[in-house]
């Protein structure tokens, strides 16, 4: 045995120094020629991955509850077996999700849900199991935490389509279009190249972004001029202290698209040339219809070819005029806030589509509210100012980090 191991130990040697080539010439020994059928001899069986990992009772699923998503698609997503998806498609609880709503399971490999958790509007964690021959719903307050998030993205075509190539969620952008809204008119003022950076709160759970808060910060650079606004108390103001928040808002619709302008046209009816005292919207009837300031509500009700409409009086000398709404929302005499639903875009009245037809009165006359200056609120009070500036100081340094990385990456 000693002359075996000392033979190995040669060719082992010979091979780590290369010379194992000339060596292949020379007959191996009986012991040698043994222990390599040995060798040779060993078989590799296969072992069953079960051997190793038993199969899992059940298997954890997470999906994004998307636009255009049906609850019982959404559901056999998750890898809910048919046999269930009937039945909890019809509990309310489900029902109350909507888009941008993450919803985990637990599901058996036969499809059978052990568990669904998702959480709600109201920041509750609500989870659905398994409870006799159906299914219970329990609700707990869920234990978030905050952190700051920062993004920006640049205007190719539209404001939502670039928050999603940034990953910006859509209830930011939405809080961005109310913030630059007395600015910045969403319809018509947003060209290829614009800049938008914001600075928003995004709630965790478990280690897990769930839901984007307010806009902390934001910068708008439209048409080569920027806007910034800081929230504080309970508004947005720029970074000296002036009211972003303007009386009045400059359209009545979040979103949609100038469909007839102010001035001259012809009648789509009368087919005749005549002055159109307003600014008509294209929109699918339903679409929210907002006050563009405070006010009282001075009608609401049909009025000859303005179909049903709506006229609101505001401080001074302004009132607005709201036409051709599918539905009135608001009564005479009620007092109502900016922003504030009053109706719903319809085709009452002499209109050939749906549409919205909005007039802004000064002393009862008619002007083009994209050509005048809309008068502002009122800025940080001065006893106000020193706290504001310390909040305002770190937000403003955020957005001026992010403003510098894209010009860095535009040179």
């Amino acid at each position: 045995m000693g002359r075996l191991a000392a033979r190995i130990a040669v060719i082992a040697i010979l091979a780590v120094t290369g010379a194992v080539a000339a060596f292949a010439t020379i007959a191996p020994s009986s012991d040698v020629e043994m222990l390599l059928q040995r060798r040779s001899s060993v078989e590799t069986l296969p072992i069953p991955m079960e051997a190793l990992l038993p199969a899992p009772a059940s298997y954890i699923r997470e999906e994004r509850f998307q636009r255009g998503d049906t609850l019982p698609v959404f559901l056999s997503r998750l890898g809910i077996a048919d046999a269930y998806v009937a039945g909890l498609a019809r509990m309310r609880a489900l029902q109350a999700v909507r888009p941008g709503y993450h919803v985990t399971a637990d599901v058996t490999p036969d499809g059978k849900p052990l568990s669904i958790s998702f959480l709600s509007a109201r920041d509750a964690l609500v989870q659905i199991a398994p409870q006799g021959e159906g299914f219970g719903v329990t609700e707990e307050r869920a234990a978030l935490y905050t952190q700051v998030a920062m993004k920006s993205s640049v205007i190719e075509s539209s404001l939502f389509a670039a928050s999603d190539e940034a990953g910006i969620p859509d209830s930011v952008a939405m809080q961005l279009a109310d913030i630059f809204g007395g600015d910045i008119d969403f319809h018509r003022d947003l060209r290829k190249g614009d800049q938008l950076t914001v600075v928003y709160e995004l709630h965790h759970l478990a280690g897990r972004p769930v839901r984007a808060g307010r806009v902390l910060a934001a910068e708008f650079v439209s048409q080569r001029k920027a806007y910034r606004a800081v929230h504080f108390g309970n508004g947005y103001y720029t970074p000296d202290g002036g009211n972003l928040r303007k009386a009045f808002l400059r359209s009545p619709l979040e979103f949609s698209r100038v469909s007839s302008g102010f001035g001259m046209r012809r009648h789509p009816l009368a087919r005749v040339w005549r002055a159109h005292e307003g600014i008509d919207y294209a929109a699918p009837t339903g679409t929210r219809v907002r006050a563009v300031g405070d006010a009282v509500v001075e009608f609401a009700g049909p009025k000859g070819g303005y179909g049903k409409v709506v006229i609101l009086r505001h401080q001074g000398a302004y009132s607005t005029v709201y036409a051709h709404l599918s539905r009135i929302g608001v009564k005479r005499g009620m007092r109502i806030a900016q922003n504030d639903t009053i109706g719903f875009v319809g085709q009452t009245g002499w209109a050939t589509g749906p549409h919205l037809h909005y007039e802004f009165r000064i002393s009862g006359k008619a002007r083009n509210p994209f050509s005048i200056a809309m008068p502002a609120a009122l800025p940080v009070a001065a006893h106000d100012l020193p706290a504001f500036r310390a909040h305002a100081a770190p937000l403003i340094a955020r957005l001026d980090l992010l403003a510098n990385s894209n010009l860095a990456l535009l040179e």
